[in-house]
């Protein structure tokens, strides 16, 4: 069992006819996901590669069964894009577009409140599951089917520690990178009782960073809720003091939202917290022998 997408995801891809779009949808069909539909306003009737397009989602959910939405198009339609499939009662909505006026996530976070749709992002890698299903960027090649579910902020400390992991033989039940933009999807909390509940997830790698609040709520969950064992990383603790960085997220007031807060916290529910990808990696693999 996995998390999110599986055998069963039937993807549709919004923007799948420009550049971005093409070529994710290509390598994501390449590596086994049901793609079977993309939407670009104005050109149903096309195909990309073998691939109908269609002029909505809805259209394209009624001719294909598609269960999946996958958002690539510009960030002044992508809330539109959002909406559009949630509409459609798509059960997992993954938006990869970044630069979206947080006004405009507030909005559709309040709009998806009561339907069935799950939102992954906006500014994220998406999420693959190995060997099963890959609706996103993370690149397959560096994963390997396994017991270790992984959700993440940071799109390349994803990539990085994936990577660590399947070099030591590790494999991963699904990876999420759910994003760091301050308004998003699908967070730690949602993660992590997902993997709480799956049968094949033994261990969770946790990738945070710095600002808000998002870890601190993760580590009372942990503490009062969460029965398998949770390595945690944070980025951020060679950040400048008053310099923002990294995410629109990744903004910290006073003393909260820090690094070292944040390690403080997880620690308190008994995380174990490594300092760099390569010993989070060592973390994981001495609790799983």
């Amino acid at each position: 069992m996995s998390i999110l997408v599986d055998d069963a995801t039937r993807v549709v891809v919004s923007g799948i006819t420009g550049r971005e779009g093409t070529f994710h949808t290509l390598r994501n069909r390449a590596y086994g996901t049901q793609v079977v539909a993309g939407v670009t306003p104005g050109k149903a009737g096309q195909r990309v590669e073998d691939i109908p397009v269609f002029d909505t989602i809805a259209d394209a959910v009624e001719e294909t069964g598609a269960n999946t939405s996958l958002i690539f198009v510009p960030a002044r339609f992508a809330t539109e894009a959002i909406l559009e499939a949630a509409d459609s009662d798509l059960r997992l909505i993954v938006c990869i577009t970044e630069g979206i006026p947080v006004r405009d996530m507030a909005r559709t976070a309040s709009y998806l409140r009561g339907k069935p749709s799950t939102l992954v992002g906006p500014n994220c890698p998406g999420v693959i599951s190995p060997g099963r299903s890959n609706v996103g960027i993370i690149p397959g090649e560096i994963c390997e089917p396994g017991r270790v579910g992984l959700v993440s902020r940071s799109g390349t400390l994803t990539y990085q520690i994936v990577h660590e992991l399947t070099q030591r033989g590790i494999g991963q039940s699904t990876c999420v990178g759910m994003g760091g933009d301050p308004v998003h999807g699908i967070g730690f909390l949602e993660s992590l009782a997902l993997f709480n509940w799956d049968p094949e997830t033994e261990l969770v790698v946790m990738i945070g960073e710095i600002g808000g609040d998002d870890e601190e709520r993760a580590a009372e969950y942990i503490a009062q809720e969460m029965t398998k064992p949770v390595i945690g990383y944070i980025a951020g603790f060679t950040a400048p003091a008053g310099k923002r960085m990294g995410h629109a997220g990744a903004i910290i007031t006073g003393s909260r939202g820090t690094a070292q807060a944040k390690v403080e916290a997880l620690e308190l529910a008994g995380v174990n917290v490594g300092r760099t990808p390569t010993e989070v990696a060592a973390l994981v693999e001495a609790v799983l022998s």
